[in-house]
C-alpha cells in the first residue's frame, strides 16, 4: 500500500503495535548488551520511532517518562545541525548536551537514520543513562555545569558506517569506567541497528512506501483521544504550589493549569530561581514531566507518541529553576523535576479528582565513588524508592517510585558492583500518609562500606524537609532520612564512608487520599497485619478506634 492509503481500525490497529514491537525488540537488544546496571536492571532507558518529518510514532513500552518528551527536542536539534538531506546510511549522530536532551549529561541519546531504496524514511533513536561521565560524578555538590562531566555536542559517531574512533577515545579517557562506558554506548549501536533493520522488513511485508500515512493516521488518532479527554473536563483554572529543599535553600515551584476547550496550558510563572548546585532542572525535563502528567490523566493506556502532547502547551520562565540554562548545573536534575507531577495533579485535583494521586514519597538516587578491595576504581550508583501515593478507591503501592518507573538492582548483582554490603531492607511501618486511602509505605535500607576503602557518597535526596502531601483531606508521609552510622547526615552533598561505616536510609511515605476517619477498621487491622502500621502508629493516625480493631 502507499504511504496515502487509507487504514482501516484493524489495520491500524495492527500496524501500530508492530511499531511499538519493534521499538521493544529494540530495547531488548539494549538491555541485553548493555554492560551498566542502570540500563540492564535499571531500565533507565527509551528507544523511538520517528517519521521522516521527525515526528514520533512509537516508543517501546519499558521506558521512563522523562523521554516521552525530550526525544522529539533532542531529534529536533540533531537536524538542525544535521539536515536529513545530509545524511547518509550508517551514520550516527549523538549528543548528551542537557539543554536539548534529558537535562542531564549522563543521558547520551543516539540517532540513526532510517534509509529505504536511497530515501529517507524516518529515524530510530535510543537513549540511555551512561554508568559515568566525568566531572564529579553522578550527584548534585557542582556548582556550574562545567564540573559535571564531558558534554558532547551534537556530533557524528559514525559516518557511513565507520566508527569515529578518536571520539570514543575521547570519551574513555574523561569517564571512571570506560569499559562500562564504551560498552553501553556500543550497545546503543547494536539496538539502533536492530530497529533500523526490522523497520524496513516491516515496510517491506505491509508495502509501505513512507512512514507518513501511517504516522498521521497514528498522530490523529492519539491526539483526537485526548481532544476528547479534554473536553469530557469543565474548562477552569487552578494553581499550585510546593516548597523544596534545593540543598542549602528552599525553593517555591508554582503552576497555573487553565483548561479551555480542547487545549491545556501549564505556566510555571512565579517559580523562584536556580541554585548553585546541581539539582537544577532545563526546561525541557520539566515539559517531559508535565506532559508525561497529563498524559496519565487523560489517555494512560494509549500508546506514547507526538499526538498525545499536541494540544499541551508548557511555559517556565527561563532562569528558573524549572528552566535553568548553562553555567547552572543540572546532573541531579530529577531532585526537583519529579515535583511537577504531584504540583501538577494537585492543580488538576479540583478538575478531575477520580484521576489524580496524592503525593508519592518520590525515589532516592546515590552515587558511590572509591575502590575495591584489590585496588580497581569502583562508581555505582543506588535507586531506593518511597511510596507510592493514594488515589480515590485504590491505596498508595509500597515502596514505587513516583514520577519515575526505575528498576532496581539486585542486591546479588549490586554488592559485587559496588564494594557495599546490603545489610538490611525491610519495610519502614508507618510511613505512608493515613487516609479512606492510604500512601504506600516507605522502606529502611542498611548499607555497610565492606571495601576496605574510603567511599564517597553524593545523595541527592529530597522529602527530607518536606513530606508527601496528602489529598482531600488525606495526611502527609514520613519524611526520609539518611544517616551514617547513627548520625542523620544532609540529604543533598558528598559525605566520606569510612571502611566498615554503615548508611542508614529511612524512606519517604507516599500522601493518603481522603480523610482518615473514612477508613475502615478492617481496612486498619489487615494493614497493622500486613506490617505497615504498627499499632501505636494506627492509634496515632486512626484514633482510639484502632486500638482494638479487629479485636
Amino acid at each position: 500500500m502507499s504511504d496515502t492509503a487509507g487504514f482501516d481500525a484493524v489495520d491500524l490497529s495492527i500496524l501500530w503495535e508492530r511499531l511499538v514491537s519493534i521499538t521493544d525488540e529494540g530495547a531488548t537488544a539494549l538491555i541485553r548488551t548493555s554492560f551498566s546496571t542502570l540500563v540492564r536492571e535499571g531500565f533507565d532507558l527509551s528507544v523511538l520511532i520517528f517519521d521522516a518529518d521527525a515526528r514520533m510514532i512509537a516508543q517501546s513500552t519499558k521506558c521512563i517518562p522523562v523521554f516521552i518528551g525530550t526525544a522529539p527536542i533532542t531529534l529536533s536539534h540533531m537536524l538542525a545541525k544535521f539536515p536529513g538531506e545530509t545524511l547518509d546510511p550508517g551514520d550516527v549522530v549523538i549528543s548528551n548536551d542537557p539543554t536539548i536532551g534529558t537535562g542531564h549529561m549522563y543521558d547520551l541519546a543516539v540517532m540513526r537514520p532510517i534509509f529505504r531504496d536511497g530515501a529517507l524514511a524516518g529515524y530510530a533513536m535510543s537513549i540511555t543513562h551512561l554508568p559515568d561521565i566525568g566531572g564529579m560524578g553522578f550527584s548534585v555538590s557542582a556548582r556550574e555545569i562545567y564540573h559535571e562531566g564531558l558534554r558532547l555536542p551534537i556530533t557524528k559517531l559514525m559516518v557511513k558506517g565507520e566508527l569515529n574512533a578518536d571520539l570514543m577515545e575521547l570519551i574513555k579517557l574523561n569517564v571512571r569506567v570506560p569499559e562500562q562506558v564504551a560498552g553501553d554506548i556500543h550497545a546503543n549501536l547494536a539496538c539502533t541497528a536492530v530497529v533500523v533493520r526490522q523497520v524496513l522488513e516491516f515496510m517491506d511485508e505491509y508495502g509501505l512506501d513512507s512512514l507518513a500515512g501511517l504516522a498521521d493516521e497514528i498522530l490523529a488518532q492519539s491526539e483526537n483521544a485526548v481532544r476528547q479527554a479534554l473536553l469530557r473536563m469543565p474548562d477552569a483554572e487552578y494553581t499550585s504550589e510546593a516548597d523544596v529543599e534545593a540543598y542549602d535553600e528552599i525553593r517555591t515551584l508554582r503552576c497555573r493549569v487553565v483548561k479551555k476547550g480542547d487545549r491545556l496550558r501549564i505556566d510555571f510563572e512565579g517559580t523562584g530561581p536556580c541554585v548553585g548546585a546541581g539539582i537544577n532542572v532545563p526546561f525541557p525535563y520539566t515539559r517531559a514531566m508535565a506532559l508525561y502528567a497529563i498524559k496519565c490523566i487523560t489517555t494512560p493506556s494509549i500508546p506514547n507518541n507526538d499526538g498525545a502532547t499536541a494540544l499541551i502547551e508548557v511555559v517556565a520562565p527561563v532562569g528558573s529553576i524549572l528552566a535553568a540554562v548553562p553555567p547552572a548545573p543540572s546532573a541531579g536534575r530529577h531532585t526537583i523535576g519529579h515535583f511537577v507531577v504531584p504540583l501538577i495533579f494537585d492543580a488538576m485535583a479540583r478538575i478531575v479528582p477520580d484521576r489524580v494521586m496524592a503525593a508519592s514519597g518520590l525515589i532516592d538516587i546515590m552515587t558511590f565513588q572509591g575502590r575495591h578491595a584489590d585496588g580497581r576504581e569502583m562508581a555505582a550508583n543506588y535507586f531506593v524508592s518511597g511510596g507510592f501515593g493514594a488515589l480515590q478507591d485504590l491505596d498508595g503501592r509500597q515502596t514505587t517510585p513516583g514520577s519515575s518507573n526505575m528498576g532496581t538492582t539486585p542486591i546479588e548483582v549490586f554488592e559485587p558492583l559496588s564494594g557495599l554490603l546490603v545489610e538490611e531492607k525491610a519495610l519502614l511501618p508507618d510511613s505512608g500518609g493515613a487516609g479512606t486511602f492510604r500512601g504506600g509505605a516507605g522502606q529502611t535500607v542498611v548499607l555497610v562500606n565492606a571495601s576496605g576503602n574510603d567511599m564517597v557518597l553524593f545523595s541527592m535526596a529530597n522529602r527530607t524537609r518536606f513530606a508527601a502531601e496528602g489529598l482531600f483531606g488525606g495526611l502527609p508521609g514520613a519524611k526520609r532520612s539518611h544517616m551514617i552510622d547513627g548520625q542523620e547526615v544532609v540529604g543533598q552533598g558528598r559525605h566520606v564512608m569510612p571502611p566498615g561505616s554503615r548508611l542508614t536510609l529511612r524512606q519517604a511515605g507516599g500522601g493518603g487520599y481522603g480523610p482518615p476517619e473514612g477508613r475502615s477498621t478492617a481496612d486498619i487491622e489487615k494493614d497493622i497485619d500486613d506490617g505497615f502500621l504498627t499499632r501505636d502508629g494506627a492509634v496515632a493516625a486512626y484514633g482510639e478506634r484502632a486500638r482494638g480493631a479487629g479485636g
